[in-house]
């Protein structure tokens, strides 16, 4: 969603205090998806948000007049199960992207531990045909993953025929609350993809180069003006480079790009975890209502 146009969301008739948040909240998240680069820094930042997000829009269902509203002749339950549907595709994309998340901190462990254990010896390139391999498989889980986003985007843009100014205050929370979850997967999967931002990996690997070269303070104003190369990316290119040709100074710079990947992962894993629980505990909630 970083090429479409910014729009802000206004939220009509604010029936429940928590609505003024939930609409600051989703002009926030849709204000991290516009950014020209999603790091792993901006991806955690979004994930803490989408988890505020929820608790305020459990907040909001919870109440009784909501309730009422949802189950109202009119609507039958109808916006419910429509929401229940798409809890079970961001549930199933989010624990997929939460164990890919941890089996791919695991793999980078392992290198460290057989980089740790120095020299040019067979263990290295075992530990980096394992994660090249387990990167293999990734992407194509992470493929099926952004298919199902994407059916489930179309679908729901298809069930939006009459306009998100002609719903209730509560069908558009809900509705704007899937599509900024769905945006925000697909953006973390497409991170964790990595698919080559040029066509040159050499000429990528080369400004990889050039950026652990430079200072701290470098770095940063380097940032400022150029995209940040994908860390996943990174890592990947390195890894390659290293299985035709094992030199200690670039075993030197795939370890501190390991060691960052390690800690980038333990973050975005902890805020899947936060996400996973946000998803579940709003559906029993959905489910509550429908069995009342």
């Amino acid at each position: 969603m970083a090429n479409q146009p910014l729009r802000s969301i206004s939220l009509p008739s604010r029936e429940h205090p928590c609505c003024v948040r939930i609409e600051a909240l989703l002009n926030h998240l849709k204000s991290y998806q516009s950014s020209p680069f999603n790091a792993f820094e901006t991806i955690q930042a979004s994930l803490v948000g989408l988890a505020e997000l929820y608790s305020c829009v459990e907040e909001l269902i919870a109440s009784p007049s909501t309730q009422q509203a949802l189950l109202a002749p009119a609507k039958h339950g109808k916006v419910v199960e429509q929401a229940l549907e798409s809890s079970i595709t961001l549930l199933d994309t989010t624990n997929i992207a939460r164990d890919l998340m941890v089996t791919m901190k695991e793999q980078v462990q392992s290198l460290q531990s057989a980089f740790r254990r120095k020299g040019r010896d067979s263990s290295i390139e075992t530990s980096i045909q394992t994660y090249l391999c387990f990167r293999k498989k990734a992407k194509k889980d992470i493929a099926k993953c952004l298919g199902g986003l994407k059916r489930m985007e179309t679908k729901s843009i298809a069930s939006q025929q009459q306009g998100l100014e002609d719903l209730s205050i509560v069908e558009k929370t809900l509705r704007e609350t899937t599509s900024i979850t769905i945006s925000i997967l697909k953006t973390l999967l497409k991170f964790i993809l990595a698919i080559p931002t040029t066509t040159n990996g050499w000429s990528l690997l080369s400004k990889v180069v050039k950026m652990k070269s430079l200072s701290y303070n470098d770095q940063k104003e380097e940032k400022k003006n150029k995209k940040i190369v994908n860390l996943v990316e990174s890592v990947d290119l390195f890894l390659h480079s290293l299985m035709k040709n094992i030199q200690s100074n670039e075993v030197e710079m795939s370890q501190r790009m390991l060691l960052d990947l390690d800690s980038s992962s333990e973050a975005i894993v902890v805020g899947l975890n936060t996400m996973f629980r946000c998803l579940v505990q709003n559906r029993v909630s959905l489910l509550n209502i429908i069995t009342k």
